[in-house]
């Protein structure tokens, strides 16, 4: 295993598979991530505008480099149909030295 410090996997929320879609092949094929996973449906329960919302959402698993992050946000948002979507990232802390190496040709 190698460390793995440099990259991350990023979440992100989407309203509907189509949008997820959307985003998820974008980011690939601009070689901001390696790989996206959507994983679907998803439960969010989530305070919105004053109330408590509970709906379904389709979950983006982005694997990326780190200094792709900020590219990475920018498209995102110039995408996402929510006005303040959920961007977060996570550190890959260890990873199979091969598929980092992987992650990292993917995203050049």
């Amino acid at each position: 295993m190698s460390e793995g410090s440099q990259f991350i996997v990023v979440l992100i929320t989407c309203g509907s598979e189509e949008e997820a879609s959307k985003i998820g092949r974008s980011l690939v094929e601009d070689r901001l991530a390696a790989c996206v996973n959507i994983v679907s449906p998803i439960r969010s329960i989530y305070r919105w505008k004053g109330k408590v919302c509970d709906e379904k959402e389709w979950l983006l698993l982005i694997k990326t480099q780190k200094q792709r992050f900020e590219a990475l946000e920018k498209k995102v948002k110039s995408l996402h149909s929510y006005s303040v979507p959920e961007i977060v990232a996570l550190p890959i802390l260890q990873g199979s030295s091969t598929y980092l190496e992987w992650l990292t040709e993917m995203t050049r």
